[in-house]
């Protein structure tokens, strides 16, 4: 598998929700190898409900950020991760197609299974534990699985509580 570049600001994606319902999606940000805590974002999920769609609701927030990074005029990452596989990506990928960004910013998916890599057009990649750029996703996905998780807890808490 192949980027175009080397990735210097990585932005992770996750998607989390309660039996299906409260979705919500992390957005987090790597820079250098480092987290970026002030590039970090939480969504809730508009266009889904009712029932968990992980590729749609993918599809919303990666479409979202990249709106709010125009927006903002933030500097826009040389690779986007999705915690998921084919399908999240492929979902991903037509967000970036509508906003004009595909061929610009790299997108891939690591599958926590089996730990393999997803890139468009490409077959999937199994990489050692030991390789340092594997370590560098696991790290980026588990940081975007975490601050998702942290949203959908303070969510369920706030409706418990009302």
């Amino acid at each position: 598998m192949s980027l175009s570049r080397r990735p210097t600001i990585i932005w992770g994606f996750d998607i989390s929700h309660i039996q299906g319902t409260t979705i919500v999606a992390s957005s987090v940000c790597f820079d250098q190898g480092k987290p970026d805590k002030s590039q970090y974002r939480q969504f809730n999920i508009k266009t889904v409900s009712g029932q968990s769609d992980d590729c749609r609701s993918m599809k919303e927030v990666v479409s979202r950020r990249v709106q709010l990074a125009f927006e903002c005029q933030d500097t826009l990452p040389d690779l986007i991760l999705i915690d998921g596989g084919k399908g999240q990506l492929n979902f991903a990928m037509q967000a970036l197609h509508q906003l004009g960004v595909d061929q610009v910013i790299d997108c891939i998916s690591l599958a926590k299974r089996d730990e393999l890599i997803f890139k468009p057009g490409q077959s999937p990649i199994k990489l050692p534990h030991s390789n340092p750029g594997l370590q560098l996703l696991q790290r980026v996905r588990d940081e975007a699985h975490r601050f998702a998780i942290a949203k959908k807890q303070k969510k369920r808490s706030k409706l418990l509580m009302d």
